[in-house]
């Protein structure tokens, strides 16, 4: 089984956000009475990629260290 590499996986994440990003962008502007979804959908949308930001720069250490944990 190959391996797929860390950089291929990384630009085929930040694709999906920016394909999801652009399809959100062509969606109806929302009603003047919002009631705040959009804003928590765009806040959650920020942390999830810090945690995969933080995944990819933490895992390498991890990977390395001299504790075998698994």
């Amino acid at each position: 089984m190959a391996l797929i590499p860390r950089a291929a996986v990384l630009v085929m994440a930040i694709a999906a956000m920016l394909a999801t990003l652009a399809n959100a962008a062509q969606a109806p502007a929302p009603a003047p009475t919002s009631d705040g979804t959009s804003v928590d959908q765009g806040i959650a949308y920020v942390l999830m990629f810090v945690a995969l930001a933080l995944t990819y720069l933490i895992h390498p250490l991890d990977a390395s260290s001299a504790y075998k944990l698994f």
